[in-house]
């Protein structure tokens, strides 16, 4: 009887990854060379650890030149985690529109142009895409409407391109909780972990994710929910 899955584990081959200058990101890049594979960088910040290419996925505009920038100097991808991430907290009527809106571009809008650009790369060898949500995409959030709507807007394209690219891409969905990164810096006390907040390592996060890099042709994980054993924010 024939079938077209495979027991034997993907090797880590080269992921671009968002968000790669700190955080998740960082998190990611160290994780996929410590597996022996190449990790290139798209982000507003420089980086020394890999190969990148300076972009703002606000604008998804330039994205697809920015990718093929990093395709000349890494390769063609077999994956794609897409961690980059921004915030804007405080009550709706007292963020700025601008404001707002940013957080949309870069979560859910830059998320999709990545996810776009790198499709005929990863469509040419059945590779993965790794979106990060929050656990802010299960459930909304008081002084965090421009993260959560990004957030749950990221939850709904990933189940969807699961739908359409099933057989195609693997696509897994990462469900974050808290992390010990600077994702937190510069907020105000009240929006900002509390000494006692139990926060994941994000290398733990990272190892979840080459996990679902890891995965034989044939079997996807769809969605993954890491966080410390602490996390208040779930269920």
């Amino acid at each position: 009887m024939s079938s077209t899955t495979t027991a034997t584990p993907r090797p880590i081959g080269t992921v671009l990854v968002t968000g790669g200058a700190s955080g998740l990101g960082a998190a990611v890049v160290r994780a996929v060379q410590d597996a022996g594979g190449t990790a290139g960088v798209l982000d507003r910040q420089p980086v020394t650890t890999a190969p990148c290419v300076e972009v703002d996925l606000a604008d998804s505009a330039a994205v697809p030149a920015a990718v093929e920038q990093l395709v000349a100097l890494v390769g063609p991808p077999t994956a794609v985690v897409t961690a980059a991430g921004v915030d804007a907290c405080g009550p709706l009527e007292r963020i700025g529109t601008e404001e707002w809106e940013r957080v949309v571009r870069v979560n859910l809008f830059g998320t999709v142009a990545v996810v776009r650009a790198c499709l005929p790369h990863l469509l040419a060898v059945r590779g993965t895409v790794v979106t990060v949500a929050s656990t802010l995409a299960l459930r909304g959030a008081g002084d965090a409407t421009a993260y959560c709507a990004s957030k749950f807007g990221v939850r709904g394209f990933t189940q969807a391109l699961a739908a359409e690219l099933a057989g195609r891409v693997g696509v897994t969905l990462l469900v974050p909780g808290g992390m010990r990164t600077p994702f937190f810096d510069g907020r105000t006390e009240q929006y900002r972990p509390g000494p006692d907040a139990d926060l994941a390592d994000p290398a733990h996060t990272a190892a979840a994710v080459l996990a679902a890099l890891r995965q034989p042709v044939g079997s996807e994980i769809r969605e993954l929910l890491v966080m410390a054993s602490g996390e208040a924010s779930w269920p």
